[in-house]
């Protein structure tokens, strides 16, 4: 299956280099750039990509809004949007996660990383990107309001093992490689992140995650396993 890709970036130097990159890969195709939010969401329903490479800043409607936008119509395109950013810290990428972004890169990410990224968002997983993951929404959890209403009722039922599968998606390991280092298959570990999201009642890891240190079940100063 080939993976339709949108590149939506206001630096044509940008564009031009993700779209070698990506056009190398066999199972990749680039139908279209866009060098603003307005024009990539008018390029998304024209195009109907798989992933959208979704910019941050950008003149005119910025990726945030682009991001809100393209994911909050439910008679939209149903693609994913995976948001790049120059910055490790940046409140707009967390907003893009709270507006359903599957994830985000740092640009200076290595181009294998960016491929893996795409495969990952269009099979239907949330990217988190490790080095910065746990800093950008332990930060903006602390900063955004308490949350006002009782915590999700499923919380409590997680099982311990469960648990830990949690923990592992916020250290932004894949399901291949909590497999590994839980010694357990991949479709085990499907079934596991599957029944988390469905007990926290949300729609993607990323989603599991901010639950998880906004509860506190996930401590925001937890050190990794190494």
């Amino acid at each position: 299956m080939t993976i339709r890709v949108l590149i939506v970036d206001d630096e044509e130097l940008v564009r031009t280099g993700l779209r070698l990159i990506l056009e190398a890969e066999p199972d990749l195709t680039v139908v279209g750039t866009a060098p603003d939010g307005g024009s990539g969401v008018a390029a998304a329903r024209r195009f109907r990509p798989d992933v959208v490479l979704m910019d941050i800043r950008m003149p005119g409607l910025d990726g945030l809004a682009a991001t809100r936008r393209l994911l909050g119509d439910p008679d939209g395109v149903p693609c994913k949007v995976v948001v790049l950013t120059t910055f490790d810290v940046d409140e707009h990428v967390y907003e893009a996660l709270r507006a359903g972004a599957s994830g985000f890169l740092l640009k200076d990410v290595p181009a294998d990383q960016l491929v893996h990224a795409i495969r990952v968002a269009a099979a239907g997983e949330a990217l988190l990107a490790p080095s910065v993951t746990r800093r950008l929404i332990a930060a903006f959890t602390r900063r955004a309001p308490a949350p006002t209403g009782p915590p999700p009722a499923g919380l409590a039922d997680l099982t311990s093992r469960e648990v830990e599968v949690l923990e592992l998606l916020a250290d932004g390991l894949s399901n291949a490689e909590i497999g590994r280092r839980l010694f357990v298959g991949e479709a085990t570990v499907k079934t596991h992140v599957a029944r988390v999201l469905a007990k926290l009642g949300v729609r993607d890891r990323v989603q599991a995650v901010i639950v998880a240190f906004r509860t506190g079940l996930v401590p925001v100063d937890r050190d990794p396993p190494g």
